[in-house]
């Protein structure tokens, strides 16, 4: 395939996928196995990091608004009923801490997993299920309709729900944080924007982590041959990222309006219809060896 056209579709999937609870991870590597992109490859490592970039750019510049409120009322908070503990910047960051520490410790487990199509198939039904599962009994219950209202240790319990999206990948880092706030008594949209929130430090530590990783010790974070950054490979590398960034921008914008009106069951039938879908094509890829 022609790598301009390569470089649209799979920019298109990581714009779609980042930040809807159906996992970008599983997506991009489905369609990276099917495409039969080279995963060790030093340059498709790159674009990779790349895209994904592009996709957590949209974020701060999205909610740009709701973030310098948050700063101009900091600490007091934009109904004045805040403190430094329990503002909404303090507990994003104390959402981070919880994802942070568990994540490190787990080091050697992340990112083992990447290329088990049969695992990521199976989060994907798994996390499907528990959607479907909390948002039915969850969703309309939950009262709490502003990330102003959250608490600290709802904040703490979804940071460490997150973590999931790091062991097991084809969880869905928005699937674990959505549930895990509709779990703790957030409303649907309390906790797809603290989801957002979260996303923002989570998502650029991880990336630029891995792309130090790249950097550093290329050897060790599985590269094979040279990135080959050449005209080609540089306009290749900006369509998936400018591609990215303005998919990703139309889907969170959708998604906020979506999920005000209709909460997250299609998501959860997808994950399990794409999961089944996988599955057999991975054990029948299996056993024709």
């Amino acid at each position: 395939m022609n790598h301009y056209l390569l470089s649209l579709l799979l920019g298109v999937i990581e714009g779609v996928t980042e930040f809807l609870p159906v996992s970008s991870t599983a997506h991009l590597r489905i369609a990276e196995a099917l495409l039969g992109i080279d995963l060790s490859n030093g340059y498709w490592k790159m674009f990779s990091i790349v895209i994904q970039f592009g996709a957590i750019l949209c974020l701060p510049l999205y909610f740009r608004r709701r973030l310098g409120e948050f700063l101009a009322t900091f600490p007091r908070g934009i109904r004045g009923d805040r403190t430094p503990l329990n503002h909404p910047l303090t507990l994003t960051a104390l959402a981070f801490v919880c994802t942070a520490v568990p994540a490190f410790a787990l080091t050697k487990l992340i990112g083992k997993n990447l290329e088990n199509l049969v695992l990521m198939a199976s989060c994907l039904i798994g996390g499907g299920i528990v959607m479907w599962i909390v948002d039915g009994i969850y969703g309309r219950r939950n009262q709490s309709g502003d990330v102003e209202e959250i608490r600290a240790g709802q904040a703490a319990w979804i940071g460490a729900c997150q973590t999931l999206s790091a062991v097991f990948p084809g969880t869905s880092r928005s699937m674990a944080t959505i549930a895990g706030g509709e779990l703790a008594g957030l409303s649907r949209a309390a906790a797809l924007e603290f989801s957002f929130l979260l996303s923002i430090p989570t998502m650029t530590v991880a990336t630029g982590y891995e792309f130090w990783k790249f950097l550093r010790e290329p050897i060790k974070a599985g590269m094979t041959g040279n990135i080959g950054i050449d005209a080609h490979g540089g306009a290749t590398l900006a369509i998936g990222f400018v591609v990215s960034f303005l998919v990703a921008w139309g889907a969170v914008a959708w998604l906020m309006s979506w999920v005000r009106r209709h909460g997250f069951a299609p998501f959860a039938v997808y994950r399990i219809l794409a999961g089944v879908a996988v599955l057999i094509w991975a054990l029948q890829s299996f056993q024709s060896r």
